[in-house]
């Protein structure tokens, strides 16, 4: 009631059985799992006990899906099954570079940094005088991946275009990614591209490759082996590096520009369905969960026209238990109509009070960047 009365992105809702995942990981029994609390934008954490370093490590699949494609273009066959395993290949790469430096930096963390304040509220560093970084019960190390939609919806348009339909070439392709997309015939084919069976556009191609690609990803970081009783734990959140991620890829198969920015967390593409569909939205991100306890949240733009008076307090009710039932984490929530949106976007100070969820943290919009204010307007304008 409150979501809908007070129209500030707050609360949001975690689900108990995905969350009781974190079972799966040594040592944590449901006790243990049950007594995580939230404490970041997309993270829990058992109080005194857990050094989680969560919502940190990031490893963008979009760029590993670039590399990929760049490799394959070098060898004399092309498909999506050869680009896949090229995928896989350059993941465990990613998840080994990563693992590396996490544990370069919790061998020499308790001599540049101690964790000082934190010390003080952890059981067992008073009494033995040592950093919580070396003694926690566990070290569970979040590694989240980005760009899964990107990535989804990539795969998708390559199997759907190129292979099924045959209406489109990889040398076709390739030249229109070379080129960025521009004249007339490569925007044709980027708009071919972006209409493809995209991920949470229903039982597709893109969800599809989603939950294949999701699958891999938790499997290649949980299994990584890691020394002192120390474990990583896979999930999907962008936080609020869409932006910046996307500058490092060029142009990929799934329409989007060079530079532009990546999708957002377990999210699909803005516009995925035309008509922005929540349930099918909230089934395809509870397909995709890494099942290991760490978050892969659900970000959800409503109009205030879903009242609670004619029944909208009962809808949301309904989907986010659905999401939950099926395994879902985490749930953000929007409540603001496109007509506020769109004239505090063209004149932030139009509504300077106004707050929204740009991911796992609130602002007022008019703090944000023009970039930022961007990404909470295309997932309005474009995804309800």
């Amino acid at each position: 009631y409150y979501l809908f009365t007070d129209r500030n992105g707050w609360p949001r809702f975690s689900g108990d059985r995905g969350l009781l995942n974190y079972m799966k990981n040594k040592g944590v029994t449901k006790k243990h799992a049950r007594n995580r609390i939230a404490v970041g934008c997309n993270w829990m954490a058992l109080p005194g006990l857990e050094y989680p370093i969560n919502d940190c490590v990031k490893i963008n699949t979009a760029k590993v899906f670039e590399v990929a494609l760049n490799q394959m273009r070098a060898e004399s066959e092309y498909s999506t099954t050869r680009l896949y395993e090229l995928f896989c290949s350059h993941l465990v790469k990613a998840v080994d570079v990563t693992a590396k430096g996490i544990n370069h930096h919790l061998d020499y963390q308790r001599y540049v940094m101690p964790e000082l304040v934190m010390n003080l509220m952890m059981v067992g560093t008073l009494e033995s005088g040592k950093d919580i970084s070396e003694i926690a019960l566990f070290h569970t190390m979040g590694v989240d991946g980005v760009g899964l939609g990107t990535v989804a919806d990539s795969f998708a348009a390559l199997q759907q275009r190129i292979e099924k339909e045959k209406i489109l070439t990889w040398l076709e392709l390739f030249q229109a990614l070379d080129a960025n997309y521009e004249n007339t015939e490569n925007e044709r084919i980027r708009l071919m591209l972006k209409s493809a069976e995209k991920y949470c556009s229903g039982n597709s191609l893109g969800d599809k490759w989603a939950k294949c690609i999701s699958d891999r990803f938790a499997q290649t970081v949980h299994n990584y082996p890691m020394p002192e009783g120390r474990e990583l734990v896979p999930g999907w959140f962008s936080w609020s590096s869409t932006i910046a991620f996307g500058k490092a890829v060029g142009p990929t198969p799934d329409g989007r520009f060079s530079q532009a920015p990546i999708t957002h967390g377990a999210n699909p593409s803005p516009g995925f369905r035309k008509d922005g569909a929540a349930s099918a939205m909230s089934t395809g991100v509870a397909m995709v969960q890494t099942a290991y306890g760490n978050t892969c949240p659900l970000q959800l733009e409503f109009d205030p026209k879903l009242s609670v008076d004619e029944g909208g307090l009962e809808s949301v009710e309904q989907l986010l238990r659905t999401h939950f039932e099926l395994g879902g984490t985490l749930v953000n929530i929007n409540i603001l109509d496109r007509k506020t949106i769109m004239e505090a976007h063209n004149n932030p100070m139009s509504h300077p009070a106004l707050v929204v969820r740009v991911t796992g943290f609130t602002a007022y919009f008019v703090t944000l960047s023009p970039e930022f204010r961007q990404l909470v307007v295309d997932r309005f304008v474009d995804g309800f």
